[in-house]
């Protein structure tokens, strides 16, 4: 049966190679976003997209400026009021990259070995927010519309953790009033099993530092009568934890929301055996709460992890000091419901209440961000299914991220719409790692999907 997303679809096929040449360009400029020396390189970035995007014919193209990096802005309207609007957010900074690092080829000159695009930001994510550029190009250039009207959003911040978004977001309400984000910046575990990420966790993340003596104190004149801020500091850390692997800090599950029958069978279509795990891993055996299959552990969870640990001589040789001070950095995945900042205080109450009188406690919140939590069966998220179905060629299940993208929680709070996560990459690509790679062939599958998705969208009432 012929669909109206043919014409585009088949655009899309015929122009492959001139995607990827437009790709490549994007590919060698270096927008490291936590690197000031390349803040001009990121601007360049910005430059570059707007300046592509007003060329495809979109609307209120703009380099809007933030406290930061600049955001890139654009619309194309056509598709008249009584159509949905598609809220597209992507990112195009980059973490930083070098040969010495481990790249086979330099990670800003692109080259295409064994039918992928080897280069920092091939996946994450300047090919894949690039796919929705490409989409909506193929449906204006193949019958002059598209069946949604679509607004880009895309930030230069994301990989320093978006610190100038939400204020961007708050100011900019009316300008980013849609009815749906898609946000593909996520990734699947085979080719042929696609997946929709619904749920991400939050985090809170926080610093510790426990003090005794003014000073380092020779351990042979000082030791036995001064509590060593080191000992002081694993004791409290050994506390975390109840003997079945629960976090002992009360009331941290109390915002938990049980995991329903439906939520259970949908994440057991993707659970990993204790062997798969442990090859995947390295670690010689599981770990964890036991009443919890291993990806609900992975996923649908609240943890808390010790990130680093620091205090003494770590030097060659001895040196018998007992320390002046400790420290630790703790950071905590949090599902939906959980409050960042009340996480944070039940841990620096729990922590308090358990330091001995014997030594100072500091407790310093660094970061947060909340979890995202997006039902699968709504409309949104089936039309998006059928998507994947008709354009990548394979049904996708629907599943829950451990990490944390925060402005999944923020734009479905500030625009009170829902986030949809399509993601058109490989677990396997090396995000953040030396050569980073992303599939010419899901690249090309990726736009088709986009291109569905809209008519699927189209449709919904």
């Amino acid at each position: 049966m012929t669909q109206a997303s043919d014409g585009a679809r088949a655009y899309s096929r015929a122009n492959v190679e001139k995607f990827l040449g437009e790709l490549f360009e994007m590919l060698r400029i270096p927008s490291l976003s936590g690197d000031p020396a390349h803040a001009g390189d990121v601007r360049k970035m910005a430059e570059w997209l707007a300046a592509h995007m007003q060329t495809l014919g979109l609307d209120k193209v703009a380099v809007m400026e933030t406290a930061g990096h600049p955001v890139v802005y654009g619309e194309w309207m056509g598709a008249g009021p009584d159509r949905p609007t598609v809220l597209v957010y992507g990112h195009y900074d980059v973490v930083p990259a070098t040969m010495e690092d481990g790249w086979i080829s330099d990670p800003f000159e692109p080259v295409v070995r064994d039918g992928k695009i080897y280069a920092r930001g091939a996946t994450d994510d300047k090919g894949q927010l690039f796919i929705h550029v490409k989409a909506l190009e193929a449906w204006l250039k193949s019958s002059g519309a598209a069946p949604v009207n679509v607004k880009f959003l895309i930030e230069g911040e994301e990989e320093v953790s978006s610190p100038n978004l939400t204020p961007f977001i708050e100011q900019h309400l009316d300008l980013l009033k849609a009815d749906v984000c898609v946000i593909s910046d996520t990734s699947m575990p085979s080719i042929d099993a696609p997946s929709i990420t619904h749920s991400l966790r939050g985090m809170t993340y926080i610093e510790i530092e426990v003090e005794g003596p003014k000073d380092d104190l020779h351990s042979g004149l000082w030791g036995g009568a001064a509590h060593n801020p080191a000992l002081a500091l694993v004791e409290m850390l050994g506390k975390l934890y109840n003997p079945d692997n629960t976090i002992a800090v009360p009331g941290f599950y109390d915002d938990v929301v049980p995991l329903t029958a439906a939520e259970r069978a949908m994440i057991a279509k993707t659970d990993l055996s204790e062997e798969q795990y442990k090859a995947v891993t390295g670690v010689p055996a599981l770990w964890g709460d036991q009443r919890f299959t291993i990806r609900e552990r992975l996923s649908a969870r609240p943890t808390l992890d010790i990130n680093g640990l620091w205090s003494g001589w770590s030097g060659p040789g001895p040196k018998t000091i007992i320390p002046q001070k400790a420290g630790a950095k703790l950071s905590s995945r949090l599902v939906a419901n959980q409050d960042p900042h009340k996480i944070f205080e039940l841990l620096k109450g729990y922590l308090e209440s358990i330091a001995p009188p014997t030594v100072k406690l500091d407790v310093r919140l660094l970061t947060t961000g909340r979890a995202a939590l997006i039902p699968f069966d709504i409309p949104e998220m089936q039309a998006a299914a059928r998507a994947y179905e008709r354009g990548w060629g394979h049904a996708p299940v629907f599943t829950r991220g451990g990490g944390s993208i925060p402005v999944v929680a923020d734009i479905a709070s500030l625009l009170k719409i829902p986030v949809v996560m399509m993601g058109y990459g490989l677990d396997s690509d090396g995000l953040h790692s030396p050569n980073e790679h992303f599939s010419i062939e899901m690249f090309a599958r990726g736009i088709e999907t986009a291109i569905v998705y809209w008519e699927e969208l189209a449709q919904l009432a």
